[in-house]
């Protein structure tokens, strides 16, 4: 199978189908209660989606965190979910959603015509694709490929006078091991997938000493060393061993689903 990210996009092409991950439909209300108000971007996020597929993509998976309220949902979220999926059914033949740890009572969301995968995950052909905050079945981690998102992975980067910065990014490594005493069989091969929605904060994956998300990330399964970092234009930065830094001044991700709301950056 062909998995191509698509330049300057947050989303992957498997083939005739599109993966992306993390829209958190809703998170312009959440911000609004803490004083900083913005206009939805979902019609964006959309506008996003149609670009990314071009004329070649006829279906779409979306691999969890379709809302962003947990627990609960916001008015902005009932009110958008329903009018953002029945846009990608115009648009796509298939619309398929794997279910995240903020997809709460997603079905009262999506029209009937998109399909919900449980959070253990879906495959297509030797891909498997999981949101990642909970363990894959068995089926899944026999694939050759995981794409997993959950993480919301960006890259730091820091001057010589203590200046930080992030940029989104994408992770590509190999399993470091064919098997162990869960699975029968581990993929080869794994890609950690950047949030979609860019109002998101993120996970730097490059500091020293920062804890990661999910079981997967945070398991002896992956060789994260030698796994190597990718801007959204799809530069290499080099293996994530050699990208290390020491820092402090930042506030990780926060995906606790008992949080009443995240932190980021």
């Amino acid at each position: 199978m062909t998995i191509q990210p698509v330049p300057g996009i947050p989303a992957l092409r498997v083939d005739e189908t599109l993966v992306i991950g993390d829209l958190h439909i809703g998170v312009e209300a959440h911000m609004g209660k803490k004083g900083v108000h913005l206009v939805s971007h979902t019609d964006q996020m959309f506008d996003a989606v149609v670009e990314a597929a071009g004329t070649e993509v006829d279906r779409i998976l979306m691999i969890g965190d379709i809302k962003d309220s947990v627990p609960g949902s916001t008015r902005q979220e009932y009110r958008e979910i329903p009018m953002f999926c029945d846009r990608l059914l115009e648009h796509f033949s298939e619309v398929g959603i794997v279910r995240g740890n903020h997809d709460t009572s997603i079905e009262e969301f999506v029209p009937g015509a998109v399909r919900i995968y449980p959070a253990s995950g879906a495959r297509i052909g030797d891909v498997g694709f999981i949101h990642g905050h909970t363990w894959p079945s068995e089926e899944i981690m026999s694939a050759r490929t995981l794409v997993m998102g959950h993480e919301h992975p960006t890259v730091l980067f820091k001057d010589g006078v203590g200046a930080h910065m992030s940029e989104p990014c994408w992770i590509r490594g190999k399993f470091r091991e064919k098997t162990d005493e869960r699975y029968e069989r581990l993929p080869e091969n794994f890609i950690v997938v950047p949030a979609f929605n860019r109002l998101l904060g993120g996970s730097p994956m490059n500091v020293i000493g920062s804890s990661l998300l999910g079981p997967i990330m945070n398991s002896d399964l992956l060789d994260l060393d030698d796994a190597h970092i990718y801007l959204l234009d799809g530069l290499d930065l080099g293996r994530r061993a050699d990208l290390m830094v020491k820092t402090t001044r930042f506030k990780k991700w926060n995906d606790d689903e008992n949080s009443p709301r995240h932190t980021s950056m």
